[in-house]
């Protein structure tokens, strides 16, 4: 059972006998809702997806840095990450005086991390279309438009029993893909979409929903642009 399920039935403070009690008032709630057991090929390809993540976080925040550094000294480049290239060619290119020494130093330092954790993402993204692709369940979902091998691989490991969701509504709540509601008296009001969300695959579902844009002209950090025959990161 979900812990913030369990928690409204803790009465006063919190301790081991408390929470005893409040796991046997839940469990026999009739609508209750339980979390199903994963296999451990489900958790390790889990791992895979959380590890990608948080490398990307990280890419994220060496690339505005290093964009927030050369912009002190009036270096911009356009926006995407297809275009960070150009940033590092800058910074590697001893030639440029725009740059002093010192700070071309350092810069370089932040280039040579980007480039190691765009070839780390890279290796993760191999290991998932491989158990991609001795997946039937995650192919049938890579059969949906907007679906590629991620969300495909994200769906089948963290969805243990799809049949615990009555309806596709059922399942964009527990994604958080559902605006926030108060409503009372016979009134519904409907808010934006909330942040009560599935850590790790929130962002994954917007971009797979969006149209594919035009693949980049850049190939080491552009390849990530999704073409419209083949999206292999979404």
């Amino acid at each position: 059972m979900p812990a913030q399920y369990v928690k409204a039935y803790i009465k006063r403070n919190k301790n081991d006998a408390a929470d005893a009690e409040a796991i046997c008032e839940a469990v026999e709630r009739p609508t209750m809702r339980f979390v199903r057991v994963k296999t451990a090929e489900q958790q390790a390809t889990a791992l895979l997806h959380r590890g990608r993540e948080q490398l990307v976080r990280q890419r994220t925040m060496l690339v505005n840095a290093l964009r927030a550094h050369l912009a002190e000294f009036g270096i911009v480049a356009a926006q995407g990450l297809r275009n960070v290239g150009e940033l590092i060619a800058i910074v590697r290119d001893d030639g440029d005086t725009r740059l002093p020494d010192m700070a071309r130093q350092v810069l370089q330092v932040l280039a040579n991390q980007i480039e190691q954790i765009e070839t780390a993402i890279t290796a993760l993204e191999r290991q998932l279309l491989a158990w991609h692709k001795t997946n039937a369940v995650s192919q049938r979902l890579a059969s949906i438009p907007g679906i590629g091998p991620i969300i495909a691989t994200a769906i089948a490991t963290t969805v243990a029993d799809p049949n615990v969701f009555r309806s596709g509504r059922e399942f964009a709540a527990w994604l958080g893909l559902v605006p926030r509601q108060n409503s009372t008296g016979g009134k519904i009001r409907l808010g934006g979409i909330t942040k009560r969300r599935r850590k790790g695959s929130h962002g994954l579902w917007p971009r797979g929903a969006c149209p594919p844009s035009p693949a980049s002209s850049n190939p080491p950090l552009g390849r990530r642009a999704a073409d419209p025959e083949n999206r292999p990161t979404i």
